[in-house]
């Protein structure tokens, strides 16, 4: 019979829905294994070939798992609110909310034809209202805890897409959406404290088994230092004191602080210098305005010439009352620390850059501790000829000079010592930045407050700090988008809503009068910041979560996704988990116990793009090859971790792979004609090294499949059944041969083998709720192996010698080699080195 992957296919994905072969039972689970795959976003241009290689990866392991007896849960949703389904509908000219239901309906279809053992009783979209409803009421959660809150900052603005954005949504000073060049812009806005969780989100990486470039990237990210807040006395005039005016630097090396020879302020304070109103010299306001206009990730490139001019005022150094100048250089951020640095041009690369330009004193007070040259190698310290002259950068540790009382001091002692003498601060310091949720833009959820004008004026409200301000009861939520003709961003830094006035008008909560609801929508990454909880129970009506079913399922076993959300996503999602947890609507504080990103997929040695031309639809790959074909293709690439390269040649391999299986699986069970227990070898078939034992064969390939999906390593499991394979064709294989084949082949084929399974070996249950193959670890053992005998490193002679030999009689065999007695005559060896299961070299 013809392998006919367009109708076994079909066939077995209505099967398996009808049958609900992958619906575990969620409320009384035997073992739960939460397999979970990050939310897909549903572009308009529907499923890629990038997307089918994570989900497929996902699949294979969830598989597995299902097989060694999980109650697997892998479920599916789309993440469909944003600006990318946005700009599509403005596009082509029609509604968000229309699209929404096309983009939905080919996205599921795509999925389905995939061959995923997805639980589709529990789909969600994050559009539908009773979705929403609850991202809204965790919003007002995150009010009432006091980690929500409005200002009016600067924030990054996107030109092109015409909304606000976070400091995660921008690479190389660019939108990561769309890649037009952000720019600065005053705008009031929502924001989450997610700054209170730092210390916790940083020291929670040491537990998580998580891939490693995602925990280096959330450290860098999240940016912890360690150091001290000094105070500094400003004067206009060197001389006069004048202490109503303070500024605060913040520094890692307060051991340094005697060699602070000037002070340097950042454009950004410098402005708000002005406006509490600093009388500015004319050139100084030019400079700073000329300095925030250009981009932050500009100011830091390497290698650019360090700009600054001087302000006329002058600060004290606390350490030795010296006064030094104040100076505006845009190698200072506002956004990091208090927005001023203690310049020691000594001892840190940016200031001696600086200080050599303009000509500013450079005062060396750390020098490495002395090594007496007499002292044995090794000895901590370093000679008088490694110091470098004065007026060179010294950056490392040491003992202090030119300190006053601190000099001989080591430097790491002198940090807090200086610290308490000038009465500084000890303080940590974070790089990560408060969570900006607010967006100005028509598709997504309404941010569920509400302002009263005359609640304000009375300072009534429901914080302090914020009066005016109420969260829209629970009892009212979801606030529902409404449908509404001009959704077009207006790029005024309010939402198209704030046009609709019977969407904004609304009663106040508390005085019942006159008040406007708010017009922005929230990052859609607060969407997929909970999904994974709603999965469990999506049609919940009463609470966002089943507490009963959280408990027993979460967190996740095993969580895969893209490295690239690395400070998005999977920063978001972990500290409003954090949150939940202090809540008590959790139990956990991490939301995934096991995290690996996937590779990267590309094109003929080119990443996808549409702009490329080089973006791969899977339909067309699907419809000539199957399902299955198009699946093991992917994982056979390269490790699941890695990436790897799509070439259409490959898929042809891959194909006349699946092709033999089924030719093989007709010669072993005739169809429709009882059961031939063995198959022997084609006839004339030479019986290759290595494949005369069946069962050692068989029994090392469960060994190694089950090993290599554990480890992702889909690549070299395919390799493995491709040899097995080779071997059957070869050697013969029995019924029960041909079962344990199948049901290692299945989490890469899962409608070929079931077909086989059920209608070629006649069995009536699905093989994916059969138990995976347990290898015998005796079958598994090499029983010889080839010891190399090399005298001085070169290989003289070869023999075979079982597996078990010690190190002594493998020694004792090398020497007594007739060769190497001949080689080696009367010389007596030096060393004789042993490598287990590999060689003998003899040193002469």
């Amino acid at each position: 019979m013809k392998y006919e992957p367009n109708k076994i296919e079909p066939k077995w994905q209505k099967v398996w829905a009808k049958e609900g072969i992958y619906e575990p039972d969620l409320d009384a689970p035997k073992k739960p294994f939460f397999n979970l795959m990050m939310f897909p976003y549903p572009s308009a241009e529907g499923l890629h070939v990038g997307n089918m290689y994570a989900f497929t990866g996902a699949d294979i392991y969830g598989r597995m798992k299902r097989m060694q007896g999980y109650d697997v849960f892998e479920p599916i949703g789309l993440d469909g609110f944003g600006i990318h389904s946005e700009n599509y509908a403005l596009k082509i000219g029609t509604h968000p909310m229309d699209q929404a239901e096309t983009s939905e309906k080919r996205f599921y279809k795509q999925l389905e034809s995939i061959g995923n053992g997805f639980a589709w009783n529990e789909h969600l979209e994050t559009y539908d209202p009773e979705y929403y409803r609850w991202t809204q009421w965790i919003f007002t959660q995150m009010w009432k805890h006091g980690l929500a809150y409005r200002k009016k900052q600067s924030v990054n603005w996107c030109p092109k897409d015409l909304t606000v954005l976070s400091d995660e949504q921008i690479e190389g000073g660019k939108c990561e959406r769309c890649g037009a060049e952000v720019i600065k812009k005053e705008l009031e806005q929502w924001f989450f404290k997610i700054t209170d969780y730092a210390e916790r989100l940083l020291k929670n990486l040491d537990t998580l088994d998580w891939s490693e470039k995602v925990k280096i990237a959330q450290r860098n990210w999240t940016g912890k230092s360690e150091g001290a807040l000094i105070t500094f006395k400003l004067r206009k005039v060197p001389g006069q004191p004048d202490d109503k005016h303070l500024v605060q630097a913040f520094t890692t090396r307060p051991d340094t602080l005697f060699g602070a020879t000037f002070l340097v302020v950042s454009p950004e304070l410098a402005e708000k210098w002005m406006n509490f109103g600093w009388q500015v010299p004319a050139e100084v306001k030019k400079y700073i305005d000329a300095s925030l206009k250009r981009k932050e990730m500009d100011r830091l490139e390497e290698g650019k010439e360090k700009t600054g001019i001087f302000t006329g005022v002058y600060a004290v150094n606390p350490a030795n009352k010296e006064e030094i100048p104040v100076w505006v250089a845009d190698y200072v951020l506002g956004s990091y620390g208090t927005g001023a640095i203690m310049a020691v041009p000594a001892h840190d690369e940016r200031d001696f850059e600086f200080a050599k330009k303009f000509k500013l004193p450079i005062i060396k007070v750390i020098r490495p501790i002395l090594r007496p040259e007499s002292k044995i190698e090794g000895a901590i310290g370093v000679a008088e000829s490694e110091i470098s002259v004065e007026g060179e950068l010294w950056e490392g540790n040491g003992e202090l000079a030119n300190s006053g009382k601190f000099n001989g001091m080591d430097s790491e002692k002198a940090k807090w010592e200086i610290t308490k003498f000038v009465g500084g601060e000890k303080k940590v310091q974070f790089r990560l930045r408060d969570w900006l949720i607010s967006r100005q833009r028509y598709w997504g959820p309404p941010i569920p407050m509400i302002h009263c004008e005359a609640c304000a004026a009375k300072g009534a409200g429901e914080n302090k700090d914020m009066p005016g301000w109420y969260a829209v009861p629970e009892t009212d939520l979801p606030v529902e988008l409404p449908r509404i003709k001009n959704f077009r961003p207006t790029g005024s830094g309010v939402s198209p809503l704030a046009a609709e006035k019977s969407f904004y008008e609304v009663k106040c909560p508390k005085c019942g009068g006159k008040a406007r609801r708010e017009t922005d929508v929230s990052d859609t990454f607060l969407d997929s910041a909970w999904y994974y909880l709603r999965y469990l129970d999506p049609e919940n009506k009463k609470t966002a979560l089943n507490e009963k079913r959280v408990a027993k399922w979460l967190p996740t076993k095993m969580y895969t996704g893209g490295a690239e959300h690395a400070v998005l996503h999977l920063l978001y999602v972990r500290f409003v988990a954090m949150a939940l947890h202090d809540w008590k609507l959790v139990k956990f504080e991490e939301p995934f116990k096991k995290f690996r990103a996937h590779g990267l997929l590309i094109k003929d040695g080119a990443k996808m793009s549409k702009s490329k031309g080089n973006v791969i639809n899977p339909d067309e790959y699907i419809k000539n090859f199957g399902a299955d074909t198009l699946r093991m293709y992917l994982m056979f690439l390269a490790p699941f971790e890695q990436g790897g390269d799509f070439r259409d040649s490959g898929v042809l391999g891959i194909e006349r792979f699946l092709k033999r299986v089924w030719q093989y699986a007709e010669v072993v069970i005739p169809a429709k004609a009882g059961i031939q227990n063995t198959v022997s070898k084609k006839p004339g078939s030479p019986v290759k090294p290595g494949m005369t034992n069946r069962a050692s064969l068989l029994h090392k390939t469960i060994k190694k499949v089950s090993e290599d999906i554990e480890k992702l390593h889909y690549n070299t499991a395919v390799s493995a059944l491709m040899i097995l394979l080779h071997g059957f064709e070869d050697v013969g294989g029995s019924k029960e041969d041909l079962e344990v084949f199948l049901k290692l082949l299945a989490p890469f084929a899962p409608h070929m083998t079931e077909e086989i399974w059920r209608e070629t070996l006649g069995h009536k249950t699905s093989i994916h709720r059969e138990l995976w193959p347990i290898c015998d670890e005796k079958l598994t053992r090499e029983e010889k192996f080839t010891l190399v005998i090399q005298v001085n490193g070169k290989v003289r002679d070869t023999i075979e010698v079982d597996a078990g030999i010690s190190e002594a009689d493998a020694k004792k065999l090398a020497l007594s080699n007739e060769k190497i007695k001949n080689l080696l005559g009367s010389r007596e060896p030096k060393k004789v080195i042993y490598v287990p299961k590999k060689l003998v070299n003899i040193v002469v």
